[in-house]
């Protein structure tokens, strides 16, 4: 779209029901009985079909689809009716107010690509909120252009004069704009250079903090807010905060830069941040999306996925929306009297002569000079074309005040009058070149007599003049040659001839190509791209946005029905005030402590000290407040090291349990082992496997823990960093350890190799005996208990443990078949933001080893373990030749591999036979006997004996931290809402 982007064409605050509210889940709920397509593609291919009433060959008949999803509770919540208003967000509204002698105030609409696309929508009641062009003094003459501005549904924010110039011309046109095109920024010389860009980010700031203030004045539950281009990023999360469930989105105009040219913005993750407060993020093309998602990635931090950006279980979609044209209106066009006067004109003029067309914005990024000497070059190379061929070059003025675009209107001056002054006669010059902006009719006009179009951009969004031209061609079928740095090259590439315009030979011999192409390929390509512009017009692709807005709330309510609620501090403080005896059960890392990963925190990452976690003392002294109390236990559980534990905790009457409960300290005691494990010869060729991948992996480190060792790779950059864990983990599969008694566990940027079998819930049954052996039976029978963690899915098992699930022995082992042959695998533990299963191990079978499948296993399929006919043990049952069940696991024989147990087990899901485990989301991996495992003296695992507990107790309260998807009752954000509901308890702790 160019420079201007939204600016040349274009209530109360919501009453909200808190997202865990009864009535909230209540819809929730109300959603997903009314058979929601679970996918997007089938929602959205759906509501075309109810638009259409048409029958297709996806649906059958579509009349009985329709009636079949035509409940309103359904479908109001996303589609978009008449009802439904569309409020659109830019920095100018589609139209300039003027003064009329008389005092009034007259509207004139200002073309664009994005009024004319939003013009034609219909379905939806449209109101605009922008600038209007004027800064007018509060008083009569502001109420009588605001007034006049309602009677066309538009809605004015008047900034001041001076912080729009600093946020419009300054941080916008001069950083933002710069940097989006790939102009590096201006090297700061002085520092009063720096100060100016501060002030510059404070007005970009106060401007978009003023567009949120009229946009929620504005704003009504169920409205449709779209905000528009680079000027607004900051809009998203101003009205976020305001009003959490309107639905949000923002569309760039521009390109989105690549994330080595975007990271050298000075607010980078404030920028990033705010974007992804949007539910639907739309760029022109896919190439601009997929640099956005690199950017979020490689300087957030958080995870790319193929439908957007994940942050924490919360999914921003991003996606790719190229705009359009409204064809029509160019059709109607060349059928009035004046353009068909102007192109026979102009036909008479140029007679004899073919026709070449430039049609720019005198920028920078529009590549005309380079146009000009591609065009000088093919004069010189085809001496028999210069009186043969013209070239019309309309340079629209912009930003004339600017140094830099007065210097490039000299050069291109200078070079038009090189090559007129060179190649030019009597009677004949080879440039035409105009220094204004041409009439619609006479544009039109020119569009339709030309033989060949010239878009030479360095870098554009999209560039629509491409799509104009296209337009008015259905006579003359003409040719476009088309820069392959503009959007437009992805829509209209199979049509037009590619060309790079910094290559000026290659240019130079594409206008050949164009000028002598025979008649057929003409039209061909015409053809094609005439194709592409009648269908993909302006209206569609705002339809489909706002479609696929509406979308994601219903996506967001699928996602979101297995999310615990958030915990009711106040709830929680009465119970454990009114109860007799309480066990407070928390882990350590990223719940007692704030875990900051660099480069997540904006304007810290440089200093990667400050990601050490430590305890803070508020909690430290609520933690002890508690402990106090001699009637409440406090568990503390954590992943990491014994004197880690013991240098915070060790002077509180508290119980320690370190390294995923391998060890177990009771107060003013010494450590013990809750397990056994007397062979650790492994560790060592862990070791020297793990410090090899720290050698070829720049920022990673391994931690030597006593039973366990880990590599960390959360400080190197993530994609290289998921990469060689990939790599890593097929050196494990197939490395001297491949028959050890361990478990490799997956984290969120780590890989932990530690003894089969360990896991939290079992630690836990272990030390609730403890606590009754040394206390007393009385001192165990808890009728509040509070668990709240961090866990991986693996160590989730202490929930269900506190809700009365059973608890096997051989849980840490994964299922196995009757004749005790264990199934042992690599143990894949995710925190939501990982997966990084390979997709082979390449161990052996012939049959698994040529699986072709390059994805890793998706973390979905992982959380499903095959379901047997067999005893509860897991025993094998019949394969899909017997009865549709699911084929058997491999024989003890048989080397194992992931692909082929997971091609297993996908064909497993087909047939609905999954069962979820409740308490692991592992396979185990070696193929050594279990009771081997145990006579061997490598593990003890002797059968725990019964918990002295009333299970689930009369108040539980099992909470997750900082992870939405869980098996715990209830949610939390984060460490910060832990301790403050630690000091709450603290506050009410005490005998009484």
């Amino acid at each position: 779209m160019g420079k201007g982007g939204a600016d040349g064409s274009g209530g109360e605050t919501e009453n909200l029901d808190p997202p865990n509210s009864p009535i909230h889940r209540q819809s929730s709920q109300s959603l997903a009985n009314n058979a929601v397509p679970s996918s997007r593609v089938d929602r959205l291919l759906l509501q075309r079909l109810r638009k259409s009433q048409s029958g297709t060959a996806l649906y059958g008949d579509a009349q009985q689809v329709v009636e079949d999803f035509t409940e309103p509770s359904v479908y109001s919540a996303y589609e978009g009716t008449t009802s439904q208003r569309l409020i659109v967000v830019a920095n100018r509204l589609p139209v300039s107010a003027v003064r009329e002698r008389d005092g009034s105030w007259s509207l004139q609409v200002s073309a664009g690509g994005l009024v004319s696309a939003l013009m034609g929508v219909s379905n939806f009641r449209t109101c605009w909120v922008g600038w209007p062009g004027v800064y007018v003094d509060e008083g009569p003459d502001r109420d009588a252009l605001t007034a006049a501005l309602a009677k066309e549904y538009y809605v004015p924010v008047y900034l001041d004069p001076k912080v729009f110039d600093l946020h419009y011309n300054g941080f916008c046109n001069s950083v933002l704009w710069q940097l989006f095109h790939y102009v590096p920024l201006n090297m700061d010389s002085k520092l009063s250079e720096t100060r100016t860009l501060q002030f510059q980010w404070a007005a970009h700031q106060a401007a978009n903090q003023r567009f949120g203030e009229v946009v929620l004045q504005n704003y009504s539950a169920g409205d449709v807010v779209w905000v528009q281009d680079y000027h607004l990023m900051l809009l998203p999360a101003i009205l976020k905060s305001r009003a959490p469930k309107m639905k949000v989105g923002w569309f760039l105009h521009t390109p989105f830069p690549s994330s080595e040219i975007y990271r050298t913005l000075p607010v980078r993750e404030e920028v990033l941040r705010a974007v992804l407060k949007s539910d639907l993020i739309g760029f022109h093309t896919y190439d601009y999306a997929r640099h956005f998602v690199s950017a979020c990635t490689r300087i957030l931090g958080l995870e790319g996925t193929p439908e957007g950006v994940e942050d924490n279980g919360s999914l921003t979609r991003v996606a790719a929306f190229p705009i359009g044209i409204d064809p029509d209106r160019f059709a109607r066009a060349l059928e009035q009297m004046e353009v068909k006067a102007h192109i026979a004109q102009l036909l008479n003029r140029y007679a004899g002569r073919k026709v070449m067309l430039g049609v720019d914005r005198l920028d920078m990024i529009k590549g005309i000079p380079q146009k000009l000497l591609a065009f000088e070059k093919f004069l010189e190379e085809h001496p028999e074309w210069r009186d043969k061929v013209l070239l019309v070059q309309i340079a629209v003025p912009s930003r004339t005040d600017v140094p830099e675009y007065q210097r490039l209107r000299s050069m291109v001056h200078e070079i038009v009058g090189r090559i007129n002054g060179h190649y030019g006669t009597l009677t004949h010059v080879p440039i035409h070149h105009l220094d204004r902006q041409l009439a619609f009719h006479e544009l039109c006009a020119l569009y339709a007599v030309t033989d060949v179009a010239l878009v030479t951009s360095l870098r554009d969004g999209m560039n629509l003049v491409s799509y104009e031209y296209v337009a008015c061609q259905s006579d003359n079928a003409g040719v476009l040659v088309l820069s392959e740095f503009a959007g437009a090259a992805q829509s209209l590439g199979a049509g037009a001839i590619l060309v790079n315009p910094w290559n000026i030979t290659d240019m130079a011999a594409a206008i050949e190509d164009a000028l002598t192409m025979s008649d057929q390929e003409r039209r061909e390509r015409h053809r094609q791209n005439y194709m592409h512009v009648t269908i993909h017009t302006s209206q569609t692709w705002a339809d489909t946005f706002i479609s696929e807005l509406n979308d994601t709330h219903v996506e967001a309510e699928l996602r979101t029905k297995h999310i615990p609620p958030q915990l009711v501090s106040d709830e929680v403080v009465e119970t454990y005030y009114n109860s007799k005896r309480r066990l407070l059960v928390l882990g350590y890392n990223a719940t007692l402590t704030t875990a900051v990963e660099a480069p997540r925190q904006p304007k810290r990452h440089f200093d990667q000290i400050k990601a050490l976690t430590r305890v803070n003392p508020t909690v430290y002294d609520s933690v002890a407040a508690l402990c106090d109390d001699p009637d409440t236990t406090v568990v503390v559980f954590s992943g990491s090291d014994k004197w880690k534990l013991e240098e915070t905790f060790g002077e509180l009457d508290v119980w320690l349990a370190a390294e995923n409960g391998m060890f177990m300290r009771a107060p003013d005691s010494a450590w013990s082992n809750l397990l056994e494990v007397s062979k650790k010869d492994w560790m060592e060729s862990v070791k020297l496997v793990f410090d090899y991948f720290c050698e070829r992996t720049p920022r990673s480190f391994v931690e030597l823990r006593e039973t366990s060792v880990v590599w960390n790779y959360k400080y190197a950059d993530v994609e290289f960093g998921r990469l060689q864990a990939r790599d890593l983990l097929q050196h494990l599969w197939t490395g001297p350890i491949s028959n050890a008694p361990v478990d490799i566990v997956q984290g969120a940027k780590s890989v932990e190799v530690r003894p089969v079998g360990i896991s939290k819930g079992l630690a836990m049954s272990r030390i609730i005996n403890s606590i009754a052996e040394r206390a007393g039976m009385d001192a165990v029978q808890y009728d509040f208990v509070l668990v709240a963690g961090h866990f991986l899915a693996r160590d989730e098992n202490i929930f269900t443990f506190f809700e009365g699930q059973s608890l096997k022995v051989n849980e840490g082992f994964g299922q196995h078949h009757k004749d005790k042959a264990a199934t042992l695998h690599v143990v894949p533990e995710y925190d939501e933001s990982e997966d990084i299963l390979p997709p082979s191990a390449g161990r052996g079978d012939s049959a698994a080893s040529t699986s072709t499948d390059p994805l890793p296993i998706p973390r979905a399929r992982q959380a499903f373990v095959p379901r047997s006919s067999g005893d509860s043990d897991g025993g094998a049952g019949p394969g899909p030749g017997h009865g549709g069940l699911p084929p058997p696991l491999p024989s003890p024989s048989a080397s194992i591999n992931p692909a082929a147990h997971y091609a297993s087990a996908r064909w497993s899901h087909h047939h609905g036979q999954y069962l979820l485990n409740q308490s692991h989301t592992h396979l185990l991996r070696t193929s050594t006997d279990l009771d081997s495992l145990h006579s061997s003296g490598s593990l003890s695992m002797d059968k725990p004996p019964p918990v002295p507990l009333r299970l689930p107790p009369e108040h539980l309260f099992t909470c997750t931290v900082g992870r939405n998807r869980s098996q715990a009752r209830y949610f939390l954000n984060g460490s910060s809402e832990v301790g403050a509901l630690l000091a709450d308890l603290a506050e009410v702790s005490g005998p009484r």
